[in-house]
């Protein structure tokens, strides 16, 4: 602990015995030595000052800045000793610290004190948090009794009042000047500013560690999230999801719909069954978003093999997450497809989710895929309907979710679907890959919203594009070389 300076006596000058001074010097004389002793005592009082402060940015435990705290209050108003009672944050009201000057005793006033909190904690009526200001100080006076000379003044902390500082003397002389006031407050201010540093210093690590648990949760959510995208005959794929922050309510997934994939993926081909490709928007952002987005996950990958048709996985679906996501107060939208390589059919069924955009070549238009169909969690008893599509060679099709369509610029423009289906036309007729369809709507968004603008929603997108014949048989042509080496 840090050593504080102790006062010094002031100093007495030597007068001769025999009163020999004459009495024009004696004046002058005394009239010195109290200024000096005024030196003195203004100099003590900085180093107790200045000692406190260098505590403060010195210490990195509470406690013991506290112990200080009654002690250099006493000393610097020359007072028999202080006493410093915190209101604590639960309620409690307690005696932190009682110092006594020059080795007096203190038992009658702790006890005193001691009695004092005790009684306010078992009266209800006199709680500390419903007590007005300087209230406490009535209640003290008749535990202290009439003999000590007492002044008490709060510990504010942010405006609010969480504990008081005394300060008393057993000199019937003794009198509260207004510098002795304030040297006192100037204490309290102190132990005001160590409380909330303290404070904040236990909010920071709490905030580490959440931030720490973020960043576990958002690795997690990125290994569920599909590492790539799966090798399916006849289509080629590309998707991407950037969140708003580090754990986002975004959800897209490549689902095979028979026991038979690992079969077919350790025999070394493509498998043959139908896919289902999903896409899906929770209701907020952050962790809970991210907790109900994998619980989605694992409630819709056990319902796919089940074998049922979209409309039904997604009434299931519904069905079961409902009592969860009303207890939550959070719902999810989803567009749940299924394609089949052999028909290059796709079937779909839509949850109030933004509907995919098709692109289709041969006449070189734009169709939204739509279906009726209510948030999942918002009814238990919502029915779902279901539609087809026959895709053909050349068609791009999008999956995506409402951070594209929602992200706004400086001035409160929404990046909506038209100016969407704008520049999907646009990359379908100067793109031939899905990647470089997807980066270059993500590439227009980013430039519609501006540089120095970060979106406030995820964005996460699906490019499905039906591959024709010649990049059918060059695709296998390359497999082909590649197993021969």
């Amino acid at each position: 602990m840090t050593s504080l300076p102790l006062p010094r006596q002031p100093f007495q000058p030597d007068v001769p015995d025999n009163g020999s001074a004459s009495a024009d010097v004696t004046p002058v004389f005394a009239l010195k030595e109290l200024v000096a002793r005024l030196h003195r005592e203004q100099k003590k009082v900085q180093d107790l000052l200045s000692s406190l402060g260098f505590a403060l940015r010195s210490f990195n435990n509470l406690n013991q800045f506290l112990e200080l705290i009654p002690l250099v209050a006493s000393r610097v108003t020359d007072a028999d000793g202080g006493a410093l009672i915190l209101f604590k944050p639960n309620g409690q009201v307690r005696l932190q610290q009682l110092h006594c000057q020059d080795g007096h005793e203190c038992h009658d006033i702790r006890q005193a004190l001691e009695n004092l909190t005790r009684q306010i904690m078992d009266d209800s009526n006199l709680a500390a948090s419903s007590l007005p200001p300087s209230a406490l100080d009535y209640q003290v006076t008749p535990y202290l009794g009439s003999d000590v000379q007492l002044f008490g003044t709060a510990i504010l902390v942010k405006n609010t009042e969480r504990g008081r500082l005394y300060v008393f003397s057993r000199d019937p002389d003794y009198t509260w000047t207004p510098t002795r006031q304030k040297l006192v407050r100037l204490v309290a201010d102190q132990t005001a500013v160590a409380i909330e540093n303290d404070e904040l210093t236990v909010e920071l690590r709490k905030k580490e560690r959440l931030d720490r648990e973020l960043e576990i949760g958002a690795e997690i959510q990125l290994r569920l999230l599909p590492r790539q995208c799966p090798m399916i005959n006849g289509i080629e794929l590309a998707a991407s999801c950037e969140t708003a922050s580090r754990v986002g309510g975004d959800y897209y997934d490549f689902i095979p719909t028979t026991h038979d994939f690992a079969l077919s993926k350790n025999q070394g081909g493509k498998p043959n069954g139908r896919w289902s490709i999903v896409i899906g928007d929770v209701m907020g952002k952050g962790v809970p978003a991210g907790l109900i987005m994998t619980m989605t996950r694992g409630m819709l990958r056990a319902e796919v093999l089940n074998g049922h048709s979209p409309s039904r996985i997604l009434q299931h679906l519904n069905r079961v997450m409902y009592a969860d996501l009303e207890n939550s107060h959070r719902f999810v939208t989803l567009f749940y497809s299924e394609y089949d390589p052999e028909t290059r059919i796709l079937s779909y069924s839509n949850a109030a989710h933004n509907p995919p955009l098709l692109w289709q070549a041969s006449t070189r238009t734009i169709q939204r895929l739509d279906t009726l169909g209510m948030l999942i969690g918002l009814d238990p008893d919502t029915q779902y309907q279901e539609a087809q599509i026959q895709l053909a060679p050349g068609d791009t099709l999008i999956y995506y979710t409402d951070g594209f369509t929602d992200a706004s610029n400086q001035v409160g423009d929404r990046f909506d679907e038209e100016n969407l289906t704008a520049a999907l036309e646009w990359a379908c007729q100067h793109y031939q890959k899905p990647q470089a369809i997807l980066e270059h709507l993500f590439e227009r968004v980013g430039h519609f919203i501006g540089p120095n603008t970060q979106n406030t929603d995820d964005m996460t997108l699906i490019v499905l594009q039906v591959t024709r014949e010649e990049d059918s048989s060059k695709t296998r042509s390359e497999e082909e070389n590649l197993g021969g080496v």
